[in-house]
């Protein structure tokens, strides 16, 4: 009697899990239609074939990294170095490819392990001291941007057409690292809801002592997710070097703030335990077109910077309602 109880209680939590899960994708999904409409009607032009294409060519730096700051969201971390690992990154690309003239293929492998390296500090650290994330990757970040100025020289570093056909090719109007970046979100979303990894995440940022009780090790998790997002972080740097055609010594700049904005407007707990890869390209699309709408109207940068302000504080202030709906959903009661 008592366990047909808790099988029908446990089903019914179930599926208000699920509908919670599908009230929040069609949240997203009809943030973004109404930004579209409304932009539409100011400005007719901005409804068009080509704003949408440069929207999704625009923004696969941000959606690759994105997906590794999911990661570190959902664990209970935060990485406010992510700008600068991809500007050091690009900067020794271009630095590799212009003096030292590797071929492309070997200076990318190269950037993408100084990125990891990166990340794998941080994790290291922030693991053996028991230091909080946010202080650790704040040292990073001016660690990564004074090795980025020292590379170049504070100089921007012209490669020209040879990395230029990576952002320059284009499959049925999409470009190439468009595609990887949709590519890198389904594969991180299969990671995390998919595999042992991606539950043990999840399990870390709940409670990182009940897993420990219950002998699993955290801190290979957390080094992990950490070497992820600042694989991820060269990776994006590759294609805005391929876009540029240019290794920039100020690449990334404030990158981090757009990157956990997205990410926590696409439903990711700041407090971890919670979060999808998929809502988060959803949250970087939204920001995106927020973007490119206030520039089609015409709204000059400082007033689009405040916007863009207000809107990760009311994203904070939505997701404490989630979390206590959460709550109330999984039977916790009131808090």
């Amino acid at each position: 009697m008592n366990t047909d109880g808790g099988k029908t209680a446990g089903d019914k939590r179930y599926k208000t899990a699920w509908q919670t899960t599908g009230l929040e994708y069609l949240s997203l999904i009809a943030v973004m239609a109404a930004l579209v409409v409304v932009f539409g009607i100011i400005e007719p032009r901005f409804f068009s074939k080509a704003t949408f294409l440069q929207v999704a060519n625009d923004v696969p730096a941000v959606v690759i990294i994105a997906v590794g700051m999911t990661y570190v969201l959902i664990i209970s971390g935060i990485d406010l170095s992510v700008g600068s690992v991809l500007g050091f990154s690009a900067a020794l690309l271009g630095t590799i490819l212009t003096r030292y003239h590797l071929p492309l293929l070997p200076a990318i492998l190269c950037a993408i392990l100084a990125g990891a390296l990166c990340g794998l500090i941080n994790g290291l650290v922030s693991v053996r001291w028991q230091l909080p994330s946010f202080i650790v990757t704040l040292g990073m970040l001016e660690i990564a941007r004074g090795a980025t100025h020292m590379v170049t020289q504070s100089r921007t570093v012209y490669i020209g057409g040879k990395i230029g056909a990576i952002a320059s090719t284009h499959i049925l109007g999409l470009s190439v690292p468009a595609i990887l970046a949709i590519l890198i979100v389904i594969i991180g979303q299969i990671v995390l809801s998919k595999t042992v990894f991606g539950r043990y995440m999840v399990a870390v940022g709940t409670n990182e002592e009940a897993v420990r009780l219950s002998g699993v090790d955290p801190r290979p998790v957390k080094i992990g997710v950490f070497t992820i997002i600042g694989l991820l972080s060269a990776v994006a740097a590759v294609i805005e070097t391929s876009r540029l055609e240019a290794s920039d010594p100020n690449a990334g700049n404030g990158l981090e703030l757009q990157v956990i904005a997205a990410v926590v407007i696409g439903g990711t707990s700041l407090m971890g335990g919670k979060g999808s890869v998929v809502r988060s390209f959803f949250g970087v699309l939204i920001i995106a077109i927020l973007g490119a709408g206030l520039i089609a109207i015409g709204v000059r940068d400082e007033t689009k910077r405040l916007i863009t302000g207000v809107v990760i504080v009311a994203a904070v202030i939505l997701d404490y309602y989630r979390r206590r709906l959460g709550r109330k959903s999984a039977g916790f009661g009131k808090e």
